[in-house]
């Protein structure tokens, strides 16, 4: 039988609880795809531990993300 891993998923009110991050960035790394993330009617469900993650590693060096649009600087 196989076995599941099930993700931690708290909302952006509980995410921000949880990490001491305003509301409004960790739901514009939402917008920015840069955090995982399921949308149930208008609430975003976010994946605690891929936060966490980005948190702990960042961005890749280099990448800018304007709007949905990664550019890639020189």
């Amino acid at each position: 039988m196989t076995e599941f891993k099930i993700p931690k998923m708290a909302t952006i009110t509980e995410a921000a609880e949880l990490t001491g991050l305003a509301k409004h960035y960790i739901r514009q790394l939402c917008l920015q795809n840069k955090i995982k993330y399921l949308k149930a009617g208008k609430k975003f469900l976010i994946n605690v531990d891929k936060l966490i993650e980005f948190l702990n590693t960042g961005e890749p060096l280099g990448v800018k993300t304007i709007g949905k649009i990664e550019k890639i600087e020189k």
